[in-house]
Formats: C-alpha cells, sequence, structure tokens
C-alpha cells in the first residue's frame, strides 16, 4: 500500500475542485467537503442530507474511534451544501450512488473520482481517499494552526504523528536536503 499525499499546492487544489465542478456536482462537494471538514472519507459517506441541512456542525460518531466528534461547517463550505442538498430529502444520503436507490457511493468510488481528477489535472503524487483529509491538515497547518490543534482535530497521539501524517515532516526534509552545501560550510572548493 502507497502512502497518499496531501495536494500542497494551492492551484492544484482549486484545478482539481474546477475539474470535479465541471463533471459532477456531488463529486465536488465530496471533494471540498473532505479538504474543508478534515474527516475520514468513511465518516463522510455515512452522512445523510440531516445531518447538514440548517446546521452549522456535524456530529458524528467516528467509524475508526468510536469517539462522537463536533464539526463547524466552514463558511465557504457551507453555501456549497446548502445549493447541493436544496432539492434532497432529509432521509438521502449525501453522497449517494446513482445506481441505487438511497446508498451511499463507496470508498472504491471515492478513491476512483479522485484519482480521475489528479490524473486531469496532472497531479503525479500518490493520492487517494485520504488525500482529502491530509490536504485539509496541510494547509490549515500552513495557515497558521498549530501542531497541537491539528492533533486534536485528527485525534493522534502527539504532534510528531500529525506532523508526519499531514506531510510537513517530508517538506522539512526535502528543504533540508535540498539546503545542503559543502561550499557554503567549506572553503568552496569544486
Amino acid at each position: 500500500m502507497n502512502t497518499v499525499e496531501p495536494i500542497r499546492d494551492m492551484d492544484l487544489v482549486w484545478d482539481v475542485a474546477d475539474f470535479l465542478k465541471a463533471r459532477n456536482q456531488r463529486d465536488y462537494v465530496l471533494f471540498m467537503f473532505g479538504i474543508y471538514t478534515g474527516l475520514r472519507i468513511s465518516d463522510i459517506l455515512k452522512l445523510r442530507v440531516r445531518d447538514v441541512r440548517g446546521r452549522n456542525h456535524i456530529y458524528i460518531r467516528e467509524k475508526k474511534t468510536g469517539k462522537e466528534k463536533r464539526f463547524l461547517i466552514n463558511a465557504e463550505l457551507k453555501p456549497i451544501i446548502e445549493d447541493f442538498i436544496r432539492d434532497k430529502k432529509d432521509f438521502e444520503f449525501l453522497f449517494k450512488s446513482p445506481d441505487y436507490p438511497n446508498k451511499e457511493i463507496s470508498r472504491q468510488q471515492a478513491y476512483n473520482i479522485l484519482n480521475a481528477a489528479a490524473d486531469a489535472v496532472g497531479i503525479k503524487d500518490n493520492i487517494g481517499t485520504h488525500t482529502l483529509r491530509k490536504t485539509f491538515g496541510y494547509h490549515m497547518h500552513q495557515q497558521g494552526v498549530s501542531l497541537a490543534t491539528l492533533k486534536e482535530i485528527f485525534n493522534h497521539s502527539s504532534e510528531a504523528v500529525t506532523a508526519r501524517y499531514i506531510g510537513i515532516n517530508q517538506d522539512i526534509q526535502d528543504i533540508s536536503i535540498d539546503g545542503l552545501s559543502y561550499r557554503k560550510a567549506g572553503r568552496g572548493r569544486r
């Protein structure tokens, strides 16, 4: 199993969003939902329209941990959701499969959607459903949110786990290796 990466380049985040928006509203909203909430795909896919309609927060019991969580619906995400659910019934799954009357799309289907979008916009990194969650964390950190806060959001055991999870350890390693110079440190011989 390959480790998936966050989408670090903000232009690529918007390229994926634009590609999905032009192709399928459900897929676009799934992507936006993931990058704005940081929820696991297993928790996102179980949501119903009633879980988000008219609400400021999402209340879930995480499938993986069994813990209850409350997530704020971001102000930029709220109108996207409201537009998407306008004509939907409360009992419907938010990300409904077109092949069944009221069944959510599968994790595999979500994976396929994300990979098709990544291919279309030229993303070469390993992309998967966890990419949404990692992109959320990476950009939250880039915008000044502490690792301690992200650790709590993700229910991680340590800030080191969070740093590795969102890919900033790799960024730091890459910068460090790229910055290595024996010329600066020594006498400048070639």
